[in-house]
């Protein structure tokens, strides 16, 4: 029951708060930023595919925007990081959820 009265903002603070989502988020973060000083301090011969690994680590997700026009294939990268961290959150929340019993007392 109480399951059923927690908000739709509380669920996903909670999905999103937790060490595991931040954690996915923060190697999100270094990626594109090595990717950011990649492209723009690095010279290169030819083209570097640094850029590849941004879609990649927010892999499956952000493949479903890759071939779209425009900058939708970078919407789609925060759109990936975002999807992720709330599994990888729930996920967490899931694996280290303490049973909630209603009634249990101890008898000691």
């Amino acid at each position: 029951m109480a399951a059923a009265q927690r908000s739709a903002g509380t669920t996903f603070r909670r999905s999103l708060l937790n060490p595991a989502a931040l954690g996915y988020l923060a190697v999100v973060a270094a990626v594109w930023a090595w990717i950011a000083v990649d492209t723009l301090l690095v010279t290169h011969a030819d083209a570097s595919t640094a850029g590849v690994w941004g879609f990649f680590v927010t892999a499956p997700t952000s493949f479903l925007f890759a071939s779209l026009p425009g900058p939708l294939p970078l919407v789609g990268v925060a759109v990936g990081a975002l999807v992720q961290a709330l599994a990888l959150g729930a996920a967490y929340r899931w694996a280290t959820g303490r049973p909630r019993g209603h009634g249990r007392t101890s008898h000691a």
